[in-house]
């Protein structure tokens, strides 16, 4: 089985994956947790972001995302923007937002995953299975109007392209054009889709490529005032930048899954995976606030001609076993990875304190064209070199040992300047064991646990701080699953989780570089629920306790994380009416309710962004027609609730604000 993450969902219920183990595996048979949030959900919540999506999972909370322009998810305490915890297909990517339109599903995989997927967190990893071609013809056209202003318009086509059937295509498009809810800004994406796909007898080959083009706000939300330990008293929706702050890209995905069937129960396994991000952005950022007067000190910024590519390489041999009687899933891999950072022209003008959070008047800080040699040619590159192996075990019908290692050369450079200077270069190898074993009670209930570690190299390109020493992790845990046929999906996990040589940012000088903290400890606590609760009525729920500290370091030394929230929980729930409205082939309704618990603002934890829950309905209503016509309205925050979803993590002066009340109304044809 390739890693592109076969899954098998039934409605809200997950039952199976390949993503945890490289091979399809009940979920029930594997030794940690895996939440999946299937394509019926993301359609019933009109999940448009990867945020929306894990919004669903618990212990999941939002890092810092580079001003609302990257994925940054915080996975049991751990995570941060651009830390390779996001895999599409099971390969590792360079696009800064991962979902897209096309996402079918997302997998989040608790714990340590790097025996088998490399350089990760101990909090886990998500991937984002794409949608594949079909060999049975069909479509859709869709098109989206929001209460914020504008919309979006796209379709979707599959079919055969050949009557055997064996060789199939999907299109998929979208143009997005929409206004910021703030009091300025705008959102534009265009997005084309196509792959292909070959199903031999024993060969399946699917090659599909992305392409995005997207001008969206660079926004670094609102600041805190630590005299109060609250937002200031502004409309949330009044911005402290410019109407310039906008960062513009293009993205290109490229992907080739190669599976054969080689006989005896043995399939090989091929991946490849391209992609790059090419951006530049313009920014007044803001630097100091005066409390007392409202004044914010700011200064021009600009990043330019940026581009991050990545390739990614991995050959997977599966095979099903007997040995001495015993049943033996095995796995024997090879991968390779490398990503290559470069950020050219760093632009950088002087400070400028004339700007009233309370009086605002924007034009008076004009956009910088200063090239900062200093700043400029920022490079980071990776490369790492891994072979890696897992067998599970079957001992009987009921216990289940699972066990791998994974041996990884990882060579790093890191630097920046004109001339350039280089601040970290460091190779070496590490080995990454994992082990875990499943007791199966009932068919229906097991009982597992698992040890694994994790390995991170890191590096800086600030010339303050030089070679870092790679993070290492160790995690332990435990927990009950219970699968019920076409029901209920549940599991209950305990664990503890303990990293050293953690890194964090700081400001030094003006610069804002790397450091390592120590040690740091989470431990938690979590429930997920998914499926069906009867036959018309949806269920997806969560709750994670999540405690983290700073366990060893002079300066931290038990502090919590930034962004970390001790408590999450969400409940959503869909009816499904069937054909009980006239003139409807389907009807359904449904809500739920996301929280997230207060949470430090900063490393240092000088102020708390404030606990929040956010209520959400919608109602879909299909018409009977040769052609199905599917409305579908979606009320987002319906209270209109001002909270925050995450901080900049090094100071009071970002905090992202979440979305206020939004009416989004889409329709689609079938065909």
């Amino acid at each position: 089985m390739s890693g592109a993450g076969e899954t098998d969902v039934d409605g809200y219920q997950p039952v199976s994956t390949s993503i945890a183990t490289r091979t399809d595996t009940p979920l029930i048979d594997v030794p940690q947790v895996v939440n999946i949030v299937g394509s019926q959900v993301i359609k019933d919540q009109n999940a448009r972001s990867l945020d929306d999506v894990l919004g669903n999972i618990s212990g999941v909370t939002q890092a810092n995302n580079l001003g609302a322009t990257q994925d940054a998810i915080i996975r049991r305490g751990f995570g941060a923007n651009r830390d390779d915890s996001i895999l599409v297909n099971g390969m590792k990517i360079a696009t800064p937002r991962s979902f897209n339109i096309t996402a079918d599903h997302v997998e989040v995989v608790k714990g340590p995953a790097s025996t088998l997927y490399g350089i990760l967190d101990p909090g886990g990893m998500i991937n984002i299975v794409t949608k594949k071609p079909e060999a049975e013809f069909s479509g859709e056209v869709n098109s989206s109007m929001t209460s914020f202003g504008g919309g979006s318009a796209g379709f979707d086509v599959t079919g055969a392209l050949v009557e055997s059937g064996a060789l199939s295509f999907r299109l998929l498009g979208d143009y997005e054009k929409t206004d910021y809810w703030r009091n300025f800004g705008e959102t534009e994406r265009q997005q084309i889709a196509p792959s292909l796909r070959w199903e031999g007898d024993s060969t399946d080959v699917t090659l599909s490529y992305f392409h995005e083009k997207y001008s969206v706000p660079f926004d670094r939300g609102t600041i805190f005032d630590l005299t109060t330990g609250k937002a200031v008293n502004v409309d949330p929706e009044t911005r402290f930048d410019e109407p310039y702050n906008v960062t513009k890209g293009k993205t290109d995905t490229a992907q080739i899954e190669i599976n054969q069937d080689i006989g005896d129960n043995w399939q090989l396994g091929f991946d490849y995976s391209f992609s790059r991000n090419q951006y530049a952005d313009n920014q007044a950022r803001v630097r100091s606030y005066n409390a007392a007067t409202g004044v914010v000190t700011r200064r021009a910024d600009a990043t330019q001609e940026s581009t991050l590519t990545k390739h990614a390489v991995r050959t997977d041999l599966t095979g099903d076993v007997d040995i001495a009687g015993f049943k033996n899933e095995v796995l024997f891999g090879a991968s390779f990875d490398h990503s290559d950072t470069l950020r050219t022209d760093m632009i950088r003008c002087s400070n400028d304190s004339n700007f009233n959070v309370y009086s605002p008047v924007y034009g008076n800080l004009a956009e910088c064209t200063s090239v900062s040699a200093k700043d400029s040619d920022q490079t980071e590159k990776l490369s790492t070199v891994s072979t890696y192996a897992q067998d599970s075990l079957h001992l009987n019908d009921q216990w289940i040992l699972v066990g791998g290692m994974r041996v990884e050369y990882y060579d790093i450079l890191a630097g920046k300047g004109r001339p350039f200077v280089t601040n970290t270069e460091r190779h070496g190898q590490e080995l990454i064991p994992n082990g875990g074993v499943v007791y199966k009670a009932t068919p229906e209930i097991s009982i597992y646990s698992n040890v694994a570690k994790t390995f991170r190299p890191q590096s800086s390109i600030g010339s303050y701080v030089g070679n870092i020493a790679p993070e290492e992790g160790i995690s332990y845990e435990v927990g009950t699953k219970i699968q019920i046929a076409h029901g209920l999906t549940s599991n209950i996990a305990v664990y503890t989780s303990d990293k050293n040589n953690v890194s964090y940012s700081e400001e030094v000088g003006g610069e804002t570089v790397v450091k390592a903290a120590g040690s740091v400890r989470s431990r938690g606590f979590e429930v997920d629920i998914a499926g069906a609760l009867t036959d018309n009525l949806d269920v997806i729920a969560s709750y994670g306790l999540t405690d983290t500290r700073v366990t060893d370091d002079p300066e931290l030394k038990g502090k919590r994380l930034a962004n970390v929230a001790r408590h999450t929980g969400s409940l959503f729930l869909a009816y499904d009416f069937g054909n009980a409205v006239p003139g409807a082939s389907s009807f359904r309704a449904g809500g739920g309710v996301r929280a997230v618990g207060k949470r430090p603002g900063t490393n240092t934890n000088t102020y708390d962004l404030p606990g929040y829950a956010v209520t959400d309905l919608f109602a879909s209503y299909t018409i009977d027609a040769d052609n199905p016509v599917t409305f579908q309205l979606n009320l987002k925050n319906i209270f209109d609730k001002v909270y925050y979803t995450s901080s900049i993590g090094t100071n009071n002066l970002g905090n992202q604000i979440g979305e206020p009340f939004q009416a989004v109304l889409s329709a689609s044809v079938a065909f």
